[in-house]
């Protein structure tokens, strides 16, 4: 099961994973939630990096550049979290190369 990102996602995210424990449903997430427990799978932007990087157009326009010179930035930073615990309870099996130490 893939869970985007919304406001309405964000309020239901524990029944959402509680559901998904309950039918033992693999779940992938496209932001971190530290708390959840039956997230197998993370791949999302990262989100730090993000908030890091709002700050560069706000300077801009503080500095009385024109909305419509600023560039359209996406996110270029990504982060893929594999949780082998929830993961072997689902009963899955994840390959050896997805299993290393996160670099950072």
């Amino acid at each position: 099961m893939a869970v985007q990102f919304g406001a309405l996602i964000f309020e239901e995210r524990w029944r959402i994973s509680a559901l998904a424990a309950r039918f033992r449903l693999p779940a992938i997430y496209a932001i971190r939630e530290r708390r959840s427990r039956w997230a197998s799978l993370l791949y999302g932007p990262l989100i730090r990096y993000n908030f890091e990087r709002a700050a560069v157009p706000v300077d801009k326009n503080l500095r009385c550049a024109s909305p419509a010179d600023l560039p359209f930035e996406q996110p270029t930073k990504f982060e893929q979290v594999i949780k082998l615990k929830t993961a072997k309870a689902l009963g899955l099996t994840i390959p050896q190369q997805f299993s290393c130490a996160p670099t950072r």
